[in-house]
């Protein structure tokens, strides 16, 4: 039992380059799982299945599932507006299940897979900022002296700019009204809104 095969060196190898371009393209983009890291988690996981067949226990590749899932955790955190890293941890998962199809010696299997995954972070970025560009959603807080229909009227500003806001919270301190909204709309409305509330001289703070 307490042996390699050229197969093995085959499998660690092509998960290692598999692993390699995928974190090449991360490494690209200055994300947190780069080059080495899923190099790391490709030919991990591949060694993990192929230990796992010459035991006969399953278990050990099962559990590559739940290793995978805890470190993704780890990338994922939560700004104020929006959560980062989603991306970067699926990436994580998905290089594990190519180094299990490859451990698992499943190499078609594993190139089609990588092929796809490849394609969806080359290509699908620019799709995604074309839709961007027709509907994007912002986070705008807005501080100004407090006056009847204040909130109101800057609701109306976003509307005469094509854009569609949605109240959140309100907080009133002495004399000065705080709102926050939701606002969607094309990329171009939301410039042209930025730039009439950047010239509004009532906004003591503005932030988008």
């Amino acid at each position: 039992m307490n042996f390699i095969t050229q197969e093995d060196i085959l499998k660690l190898g092509l998960a290692m380059v598999l692993g390699g371009l995928i974190g090449a393209e991360r490494e690209y983009r200055s994300k947190s799982a780069g080059l080495r890291t899923t190099i790391l988690i490709c030919v991990g996981s591949a060694l993990f299945t192929i230990v796992s067949s010459r035991f006969r226990d399953d278990r050990i590749a099962a559990n590559i599932v739940n290793g995978i899932g805890f470190l993704g955790a780890g990338i994922i955190f939560r700004q104020e507006t929006s959560i980062k890293g989603l991306t970067t941890a699926a990436t994580i998962w998905s290089v594990a299940a190519i180094g299990m199809a490859i451990g698992s010696g499943f190499y078609g299997l594993a190139v089609a897979g990588f092929a796809v995954i490849g394609a969806t972070l080359l290509v699908l970025p620019g799709v995604a900022a074309r839709i961007a560009r027709v509907n994007q959603a912002r986070q705008y807080r807005i501080v100004t002296a407090f006056r009847h229909q204040t909130l109101d009227h800057y609701e109306a500003v976003f509307q005469e700019c094509g854009l569609r806001p949605q109240r959140q919270v309100q907080q009133r301190v002495g004399n000065e009204i705080t709102g926050r909204w939701r606002v969607n709309g094309p990329e171009e409305a939301h410039e042209r809104c930025i730039q009439r509330l950047l010239n509004d001289p009532e906004l003591k703070e503005f932030e988008f």
